[in-house]
């Protein structure tokens, strides 16, 4: 059991490793933080936490410094999240207000959330799994060329240039707006593609093949939102933290474009809430715990997102374990919630 000196030398420990990621000595402690108690008592201290394997030294005579249970302790007793700067929410809010469609919104935030934090941050594309059609558009922009549109209630906007075997009629292309509209509006997008079977058969025989074309293109699309997908942004910043890592940062940089395991351990995650006290909105993996998905000395961190704010997928950052765990769960907090108000709105 550790006692509440012993939780904050642990803290006094984090912050100061974090800062100069030096191993942290019982006269640093004494001279810095001012527990108002000797250097023997904070050895002391510090040989409790070692008990429990919450500290460990590096080397023979050194400092000490945290292991992955005691960042993991650390940041399970946070009692709050320090709130970002009003120029850093500022900056979010300029930065992302200018997003012009989804696919923009989301690259500008992945983008900002790697400067805020200079870690490698991570939005996982809006899942269509709870989803539902919205809205169904055909639009012409030359005699055999249509721009087919999706949107989903989740914000999701997907579009493809169709390129048609005959030339399209305005009426024809109004009906087919309608029929598919009345089919598929309001279903769920993974139940949705099913609805198109037998639409051309409502239409006129010399209308067929270009419902039939635009049928198949609006299925396509809906079966392409089906499958999961990250964008990220800030890869570099791991190979500045090189160091902190025992072997080589190739293995972690493979595994984040893969995606596949990291968006495994986003399930993971969301499932099992792996959140703080008080700030349960972000979850947080250490070390260890991620060793199932190859990334054994990262630290992920992720919060929820969505237009309402249900959190139909999620965001977050990868770096070592060896960071500012308050300052990038802010940055992370802050971010998800500014996209879920803009995904809203």
């Amino acid at each position: 059991m550790v006692s509440e000196r012993g939780l904050a030398v642990l803290r006094a420990i984090v912050q100061d490793y974090v800062a100069t990621r030096e191993p942290v000595g019982s006269k640093t402690i004494v001279d810095k933080h001012r527990f108002g108690v000797s250097a023997a008592t904070i050895r002391n201290d510090m040989a409790a936490l070692e008990d429990e394997e919450l500290i460990a030294a590096p080397h023979t005579s050194s400092g000490r410094v945290p292991t992955d249970k005691g960042y993991r302790l650390f940041v399970d007793q946070l009692a709050d999240v320090r709130p970002l700067s009003a120029a850093q929410r500022r900056a979010i809010e300029v930065f992302l207000g200018e997003s012009v469609d989804m696919d923009d919104v989301l690259s500008r935030t992945v983008r900002a959330l790697a400067q805020l934090t200079h870690q490698v941050a991570l939005i996982q594309y809006p899942s269509t799994s709870r989803a539902k059609v919205q809205h169904i558009e055909f639009v012409a922009i030359a005699p055999r060329r249509v721009l087919v549109v999706v949107i989903a209630d989740s914000g999701v906007v997907e579009q493809r240039v169709v390129d048609l075997p005959v030339d399209h009629e305005e009426s024809t292309l109004r009906a087919l707006r309608d029929a598919a509209n009345a089919a598929m509006a309001g279903k769920k997008m993974t139940d949705a593609a099913p609805e198109l079977r037998g639409l051309a058969s409502r239409f006129a025989e010399e209308s067929r093949p270009l419902v039939d074309e635009l049928a198949s293109a609006l299925a396509s699309i809906i079966e392409s939102t089906r499958q999961e997908r990250l964008i990220m942004a800030g890869t570099a910043n791991l190979v500045r933290t090189e160091h902190d890592f025992s072997g080589s940062i190739y293995p972690i940089i493979e595994a984040i474009e893969e995606q596949v395991e990291l968006l495994k351990l986003f399930g993971e995650m969301a499932a099992e809430q792996h959140g703080v006290a008080g700030n349960r909105d972000v979850s947080v993996s250490i070390g260890r715990e991620n060793e199932p998905f190859g990334l054994p000395e990262t630290s992920v961190l992720t919060s929820g997102y969505g237009p309402t704010g249900e959190g139909v997928a999620r965001l977050g950052v990868l770096g070592p374990t060896r960071m500012d765990y308050q300052a990038n769960m802010a940055a992370v907090r802050a971010v998800a919630r500014y996209l879920s108000r803009s995904l809203g709105e």
